[in-house]
């Protein structure tokens, strides 16, 4: 029997020095190592057969050709791989080399990040929240009545009874309060959808910004500097504000506001309608019935609020025209930022 084992060595290295490439070597490894048929496990069988002090012997001798089997097979793969790496093409590295092509951020997030990094300069957080909400943090809580025209069906996406893709991020103060004591100083960045007809100023489905400023003491005054501080930031020390007098259910006073026009200085053009003046967003102190909603006490505490969406003041900031650029995905559109 240990005969045996060495014809089989002796066929084994005959058969791996025959073998030239990857698919030769497996059919040498299946032949003497498969666990189906393989001539080296063939011998293993012969075992049960042998007397009981042969077995020692041979079954050593079986062993030590199964390893050098494996020992010679592995050996042999990694020439084969040292030469097909050898006859590899090399590199010329003396020839300049080619710069990665970076990738650019969106006009969008390019606008958020500059407005979070604006108001977190004037001591206000980032929160965020779902943008599925139900009716009381999206309309009750904001002091919006039933019967108001925004709480019409077709003026909202209503996934089912009381649950609807939220219209604004008015709904993460309402949850910011709900949960924290004053003060709280926060700006909620996110998605907000309504269902507007699409075109050059329009999307039902849009990005705001909205900011809450809850403490003892605040005022119309202090709303108005810190707008001001902010648009100055953002759209350049040059641009004026104008406040006008408005009405929103969850704030009272109400104001909306205007920025002198980017592209005349404010002398008037087609862009402003000869006005001087665009109209970027809406503002005002939160109203008592907010207040006593979320559980704060009106004659302890006031606040103001203010809310924008995103892609206005970047279409205004960029002298991007219509909206519906910025979500085309179209590459000639997006490289020029």
């Amino acid at each position: 029997m240990i005969g045996e084992v060495q014809q089989v060595r002796e066929r084994f290295e005959k058969a791996l020095a025959a073998a030239g490439d990857a698919q030769a070597l497996e059919q040498v490894r299946i032949e003497f190592l498969g666990r189906n048929g393989g001539c080296i496990g063939e011998l293993m069988n012969h075992l049960a057969s042998l007397p009981k002090e042969a077995k020692p012997v041979f079954g050593k001798a079986v062993n030590e050709l199964k390893a050098f089997a494996q020992g010679e097979l592995a050996a042999a793969k990694g020439r084969l791989a040292a030469a097909g790496d050898a006859q590899r093409p090399r590199p010329d590295v003396t020839l300049p080399g080619r710069r990665p092509r970076l990738g650019r951020l969106h006009p969008i997030t390019r606008a958020r990040n500059q407005m979070v990094e604006i108001f977190a300069r004037l001591g206000f957080t980032v929160a965020e929240g779902p943008e599925i909400e139900d009716e009381w943090h999206n309309f009750i809580a904001l002091n919006i009545p039933e019967e108001h025209p925004a709480r019409d069906p077709l003026d909202n996406y209503y996934i089912r009874d009381n649950l609807l893709l939220r219209t604004q991020t008015s709904t993460v103060q309402i949850r910011v309060m709900e949960t924290t004591p004053p003060p709280v100083r926060m700006i909620m960045p996110g998605r907000v959808y309504r269902p507007d007809t699409v075109d050059a100023g329009h999307s039902n489905m849009f990005h705001q910004l909205e900011g809450l400023w809850v403490e003892e003491g605040v005022t119309m005054a202090h709303l108005k500097t810190m707008l001001d501080m902010f648009v100055h930031v953002f759209f350049g020390p040059d641009t004026r504000t104008r406040f006008r007098p408005s009405f929103f259910p969850f704030t009272e006073p109400s104001a909306e506001v205007d920025v002198s026009c980017l592209l005349c200085g404010g002398k008037g053009c087609p862009a402003c309608k000869r006005s001087g003046w665009m109209e970027i967003l809406g503002c005002g102190m939160v109203d008592p019935a907010v207040l006593k909603a979320v559980g704060y006490d009106p004659e302890k505490v006031t606040g103001f609020a203010f809310g924008f969406g995103i892609e206005r003041p970047a279409m205004l900031k960029y002298g991007i025209t219509d909206i519906r650029l910025l979500y085309q995905n179209d590459m000639r559109f997006l490289e020029q930022f």
